[in-house]
């Protein structure tokens, strides 16, 4: 029996493993101390020059590094970039602080798309904790399961009710995992883009954006984007887009 147990202990521990997903490692490197070592020195240029290298060959860095980056862009006046750097930050670290920081920027610049509701703020703080809920959810259908198996002859496991909640809550899990999903939003990097009624050049001009816009994709066709723009179906070329995490 207790060797039974620690194989259920051990399948446990297995499941939790293959569930863990690190968002990123906060281990300095040595082009991050270096970096670092030159933005405290105000040698701000060379360290930005670095931290994208960095960013670039998807090495391991500290969410610092991105506040610092979009505070060298945001003096440069790259508002496209510093946004990203801000939103791959808030990303990371969902917090009010950095949301205000966007509107501050975006009503200064005149930008879109940066408009927070507590529902917003909501939904970023869940997308921070999926996986964490996933891997709980994945747990304690295991733990059912296990439970069912070790205790089958009583006859509570075998109504007709519990089995139907067992088989809701087996439904959830699988509409969390293929269902739940969250828009992809990309910042507009190039001086004129243009937003176009359809996925072709000669569709309908709807407007041209400056750097900085932040859009809700939703679709693509080809090599377009269908985006959100004031409540209505538009479509941007996919190399005007600087893409952010899902």
């Amino acid at each position: 029996m207790q060797n039974y147990l620690s194989k259920i202990c051990l399948f446990f521990f297995a499941s939790f493993l293959c569930f863990l997903q690190p968002v990123y490692s906060q281990k300095f490197t040595n082009s991050l101390t270096e970096a670092d070592s030159l933005y405290n020195q105000k040698e701000y240029l060379k360290s930005l020059a670095i931290y994208k290298e960095i960013l670039k060959n998807g090495q391991e860095y500290s969410p610092q590094m991105l506040l610092k980056m979009a505070y060298i862009e945001e003096a440069l006046r790259h508002y496209d970039q510093s946004m990203y750097y801000l939103s791959l930050y808030y990303h990371l670290h969902p917090n009010r602080a950095v949301l205000r920081k966007m509107e501050e920027v975006a009503h200064t610049q005149g930008l879109k798309g940066y408009e927070y509701s507590d529902l917003d703020f909501f939904r970023t703080q869940f997308r921070k904790y999926y996986m964490n809920i996933l891997e709980l959810l994945l747990i304690g259908a295991v733990g059912v399961v296990t439970v069912m198996v070790l205790k089958r002859k009583q006859a509570f496991f075998r109504q007709p009710a519990f089995r139907l909640l067992f088989l809701l809550y087996l439904g959830f899990i699988l509409y969390y995992i293929n269902l739940l999903t969250f828009r992809q939003q990309g910042i507009t990097h190039k001086q004129q883009a243009a937003l176009m009624s359809g996925p072709a050049a000669g569709s309908q001009w709807l407007a041209t954006l400056t750097k900085g816009n932040r859009l809700t994709i939703t679709g693509e066709n080809d090599i377009w984007f269908e985006v959100k723009w004031q409540g209505e179906r538009a479509y941007i070329r996919k190399k005007n887009l600087l893409l952010l995490p899902e």
